[in-house]
């Protein structure tokens, strides 16, 4: 059985993220059905541009930060919430220092 790259917590985190990607998606797609502008070869991939880079950055981004905090979840001493900074405060899971 393959192990999951993001776990139920990890993709809430990363929520944020996938709201903008579908926003994005749905205005290429949009725009590859209907043209409303109707704009020259020129404009058309400069709209494409300007759609398809930010939507392929923030999929990068939001991989990579997913892994980022799914990594830091698992070697990481866990606390609470807003408890890593109250003094003595008792950590809900310890990892080992490698």
């Amino acid at each position: 059985m393959a192990t999951k790259v993001f776990d139920r917590d990890t993709l809430l985190d990363l929520t944020v993220n996938f709201i903008p990607l579908f926003i994005i998606l749905f205005f290429i797609v949009g725009y590859a059905v209907y043209d409303p502008f109707g704009l020259d070869s020129v404009s058309r991939i400069l709209q494409y541009v300007l759609l398809v880079a930010p939507f392929v950055l923030l999929a990068i981004l939001t991989y990579l930060s997913g892994k980022a905090i799914a990594t830091a979840e698992k070697t990481s001493t866990m606390y609470l919430p807003g408890g890593a900074t109250v003094d003595d405060a008792e950590p809900i899971e310890e990892h080992e220092e490698e």
